[in-house]
């Protein structure tokens, strides 16, 4: 009887326990905790090189794959999954990686997985910084990755973990960054092709030399605040409704010159497309890693590079429009263009509204 009794009191225990160990040893959550990692990343010249090793299982179960040590790894989902979650800025600049090789190691009797990466830089960094969340989000939060760089014959360690996920070596200088930042505003006003039509709309809508000056600085105010606003993160909206509203802004801008010619554009009009037009520039500045000891003189940096694209546009654009006014044979150029900025305006407005 008191068999019985024994038997009918740990029954329900011994079946709960074969069940969760049962359920824990399932692929499903054949993951570990506490898992390993390591980083060797060193900077040689315009190349940077990173070894990663991390634990195969955690690697599989993080990319919902079941990765078997006897065969090869999917490179292409490695890359996607490392670019995602490994993130390096080379002088704020983010960088992305190609896995060159894959490859499968012991280490502490532990099976790893082994991705050869390298990544291309325009020039030799100042300062690099890595930001590490691989699997910490997404599988295991108690993962550790032993880190390593080197650079100018420098070398950083440091224990990548939940709490601490950057690890960062060298020193940019504020010449370097006004130099990279000047570059990086005219690459951004003459990449950015519908600032350029509302430039040009402008100075079309333009009666004289002095109206010009007064249209390019009510914009230029303008967008100099928002984007001081937006970089520092005070003021902020979604890219796509700056990008719909900047697409707005030349529709608007074009109807204005098609359909009243006679009419001046107003600077207030270019003050208030200009205020939409800052957080457009910020947008680039958002996906870099900006040195916060030198934020003034990154923010001044990249606006005197849009006021210089800017300059060199109206220095461009507007004698060869003044020109083609003045030949009554070319009338339906000016019009014509109006047409063409108007199509682009509509356009673009579908694009990044649909």
């Amino acid at each position: 009887m008191n068999l019985n009794k024994t038997i009918k009191h740990w029954l329900p225990i011994f079946l709960l326990l074969f069940t969760c160990s049962f359920v824990l040893s399932s692929p499903a959550f054949a993951h570990t905790n506490n898992s390993e990692g390591y980083s060797s990343i060193e900077v040689k010249e315009e190349t940077l090189t990173y070894e990663l090793k991390v634990d195969l299982t955690e690697f599989g179960h993080a990319m919902n794959k079941e990765l078997d040590p006897s065969q090869a790894i999917d490179t292409t989902a490695v890359q996607q999954y490392v670019n995602s979650h490994i993130k390096l800025f080379a002088d704020s600049a983010r960088i992305e990686g190609r896995v060159n090789k894959t490859d499968i190691a012991t280490i502490n009797e532990r099976t790893f997985a082994v991705v050869d990466l390298t990544y291309k830089l325009d020039q030799k960094p100042e300062k690099l910084v890595l930001e590490y969340n691989m699997f910490l989000d997404d599988s295991d939060p108690s993962h550790a990755n032993f880190a390593t760089i080197k650079m100018d014959g420098e070398q950083r360690e440091q224990v990548l973990t939940f709490e601490k996920r950057e690890l960062e070596i060298g020193e940019g200088t504020a010449l370097q960054t006004s130099k990279q930042f000047l570059s990086l505003g005219l690459e951004h006003i003459f990449t950015g092709y519908d600032h350029i039509l509302f430039v040009i709309s402008l100075l079309i809508g333009a009666k004289t030399v002095r109206h010009i000056f007064s249209l390019i600085t009510a914009f230029t105010i303008a967008h100099s605040i928002t984007l001081a606003l937006a970089t520092l993160q005070i003021v902020q909206f979604p890219s796509k409704w700056v990008e719909m509203a900047i697409a707005l802004s030349i529709i608007y801008v074009a109807l204005v010159n098609i359909f009243d010619r006679d009419s001046k554009q107003q600077p207030w009009i270019a003050f208030s497309f200009g205020l939409i037009h800052g957080f457009g520039f910020a947008g680039i500045l958002s996906e870099m890693r900006l040195d916060v000891n030198h934020m003034a003189t990154t923010l001044l940096s990249f606006n005197i590079g849009i006021e210089l694209g800017q300059l060199l546009i109206v220095l461009i654009a507007y004698p060869i429009i003044l020109f083609i006014k003045k030949i009554r044979a070319f009338k339906w150029v000016i019009p014509g263009t109006s047409m063409g900025i108007l199509a682009f305006g509509l356009l673009w407005f579908f694009q990044r509204a649909f």
